[in-house]
């Protein structure tokens, strides 16, 4: 049995609290930002050939035109030229300020949905294992069901940084954007405010988390009990399996709308009916990933015995396969927008490539290229340092695409992996970590009353 040690629980202390740290300090910096400092960064970067040259030209000209004012007849028409190119300055500097200010609002709902996604994952992977009657992999089960621990108190923080940033990560929460009265109405988004609107976004939420704890929690009550049955009593296996099937049918629908709500409601004009499916790949092969490190790690202390190279093996396979799903959903729902070449489902795109060029396709090298070329080779998936290198890359990957796919909405041009990003990572990682070992050491890490418990030990590929 796992004790949770000393230096692991100090380990995820230090880590929650510097993560905290540097996450609250760059909150309340970003939030002194003011319009003025925002204006003289712009003229700053104008100056160095950066962004807003073209405020920069603008501005450039307002001397001379205070100069001619009383010149001639026209100086009245350039004055409201420069006063026009005045205000759209005005227009800018405000609009870049609320862009400062949203950073650490969703640097931090990206570190949170990141570390829930690995959970969410790790229980549609387990409930794949029971309604398949897998043999290969009951002896990982507590691995998975400690994972999944993380699931209800993780699931409830994002929708909590959902609900209070608001608008500063969704936009469509800013009830003047449904209000015909208002400058900032937008009649699309006011289109779908059958489904975009707050009430529904948090009903919805709550019902997606109650519904997926229910399940953790019978199947795990259903595993424990079979442990306790007599040998030859399968009703609590039964039971799981009955359950897991459920489950599955309640997930696949239930993933794709908390992917809509959670993620793609960030950009209220786009869509995509592939998108569900992109993000329910990068969470199964980033579950995996962290089920195959958590099992590595624990072999390595004497535990888990039982697991031997194949079981590895077999982690870095679904690794691997996921890897590859994943690259195909990116490129089919990639290909088939950018070829149709819509302007409302291409701009999506157009922003990514051109003012997060370098996280956009580093993504591709850390998801695809660099699993592809590790993990093709057989023998290399049983060589647990190989798999523990190629997992780290594998979550830094994703953990990027989870930024690239939240951040060109809420700051624009204006990202940056600093103090606020490595903090909510150093923070929520530490929560993560804590919660899922502790979980861990709670129960006997083997399932010993599985029906295929036996199977999973004399496993061989």
């Amino acid at each position: 049995m796992y004790t949770l040690s000393n230096r692991l629980k100090i380990v995820s202390l230090i880590l929650i609290i510097l993560g905290a740290v540097l996450w609250g300090t760059s909150y309340f910096s970003s939030h002194h930002v003011t319009k003025d400092d925002v204006k003289a960064m712009l003229a700053d970067e104008a100056s160095h050939g950066s962004h807003g040259d073209a405020h920069a030209v603008a501005d450039s000209h307002a001397p001379e035109a205070a100069h001619d004012t009383h010149a001639s007849e026209d100086s009245h028409g350039q004055t409201d030229s420069h006063s026009a190119s005045a205000d759209h300055g005005d227009e800018h500097a405000e609009h870049v300020m609320h862009q400062i200010h949203n950073r650490p609002y969703s640097a931090l709902y990206v570190a949170a949905f990141f570390f829930m996604m690995i959970a969410l994952g790790a229980l549609a992977f387990y409930a794949i294992q029971f309604a398949a009657q897998a043999g290969w992999s009951p002896l990982l089960f507590r691995v998975m069901e400690g994972i999944t621990y993380y699931l209800l108190p993780g699931a409830l923080i994002v929708l909590a940084i959902a609900m209070f940033a608001g608008d500063h990560i969704f936009v469509w929460m800013n009830d003047e954007m449904v209000n015909p009265e208002s400058d900032k109405y937008d009649k699309l988004v006011a289109g779908k405010s059958g489904w975009l609107n707050t009430t529904g976004f948090f009903i919805r939420g709550l019902i997606f988390i109650g519904g997926w704890s229910l399940y953790r929690f019978f199947a795990r009550k259903f595993s424990l009990a079979q442990d306790q049955a007599p040998e030859g009593d399968k009703r609590n296996f039964k039971k799981s399996f009955r359950i897991a099937a459920a489950f599955l049918v309640f997930f696949i629908y239930t993933e794709s709308m908390m992917s809509w709500d959670w993620i793609m409601s960030v950009d209220p004009h786009w869509f995509s009916t592939l998108f569900g499916w992109y993000v329910f790949a990068g969470m199964m092969v980033c579950a995996v990933t962290v089920m195959a490190m958590i099992t590595i790690y624990l072999k390595s202390k004497g535990l888990l015995s039982q697991v031997n190279d194949s079981h590895i093996h077999d982690l870095a396979k679904f690794m691997f396969g996921f890897s590859i799903f994943w690259t195909y959903l990116w490129f089919s729902q990639f290909m088939l927008i950018w070829y149709s070449n819509i302007p409302e489902e291409v701009t999506y795109y157009v922003t990514r490539i051109n003012d997060y060029n370098l996280p956009f396709f580093g993504m591709i090298a850390m998801n695809f290229l660099f699993p592809l070329l590790l993990l093709m080779n057989s023998d290399y998936k049983r060589i647990p340092w190989f798999v523990i290198m190629t997992g780290v890359v594998i979550l830094a990957g994703h953990y990027i695409d989870v930024f690239n796919m939240i951040m060109p909405a809420t700051v624009g041009d204006r990202w940056f992996i600093g103090m606020p990003e490595i903090g909510a990572i150093l923070l929520f990682a530490g929560l993560f970590l804590f919660i899922v070992f502790y979980a861990i050491s709670k129960q006997p890490l083997i399932a010993k009353g599985n029906p295929f418990i036996k199977e999973s030990e004399h496993f061989h590929y």
